[in-house]
């Protein structure tokens, strides 16, 4: 089944949701404890605010996340689709 016809299903939806909310939940976690490890660690979350999110960091903090996320929620939904019609 192509792309095309794997977004007009409402299973294909669902294991995009499945896919991306973890998958943006896990790199943003991860590029926080990466960019701020030890004022997260030591709990100055007004710091770890200050260095990504303030003045519009958060612009660019989230914007490449996201689009990862989405991106790798189309590919790995359609991988399962095409899986599960194999089966």
């Amino acid at each position: 089944m192509s792309f095309s016809d794997n977004l007009k299903q409402l299973k294909f939806w669902k294991l995009f949701i499945n896919f991306v909310i973890p998958f943006f939940l896990f790199v943003t976690v991860f590029s926080l404890l990466i960019n701020s490890f030890s004022d997260v660690f030591s709990g100055n979350f007004s710091e770890v605010n200050t260095t990504n999110f303030t003045d519009g960091k958060w612009k660019i903090f989230f914007t490449p996340k996201v689009i990862l996320s989405l991106v790798y929620g189309f590919y790995m939904a359609n991988k399962n689709m095409k899986l599960k019609k194999r089966l």
